[in-house]
């Protein structure tokens, strides 16, 4: 992990900024990644939008263990809401 130092940026004309390399490794983002970003006081911050998909996959992991429902039963409802589908849009036997 690298050093919590300071960096400094500096905001263009059109508002763009070009964030450190060693930033940009540290959070694993390169060029066409996309950032969410947020206000926490007065902190700008900017997350990995992968990272925010992840926390929010370990929300429902964590709610759906707190339901005591099984994967496998989840897994199996799943299955059969998806047949219905099929058969109600495609007349397709499931």
């Amino acid at each position: 992990m690298r050093d919590k130092g300071k960096n400094e940026v500096v905001l263009r004309p059109k508002r763009q900024l070009t964030l450190p390399r060693e930033i940009c490794e540290e959070l694993g983002i390169g060029p066409g990644d996309r950032l969410e970003l947020a206000l926490e006081g007065s902190a700008l911050v900017a997350r990995p939008k992968r990272s925010v998909a992840l926390e929010a996959l370990r929300e429902i992991q964590a709610a759906f263990q707190r339901s005591g429902i099984a994967a496998a039963e989840l897994q199996a409802t799943g299955a059969r809401a998806r047949r219905q589908v099929a058969r109600e849009r495609y007349g397709a036997k499931g």
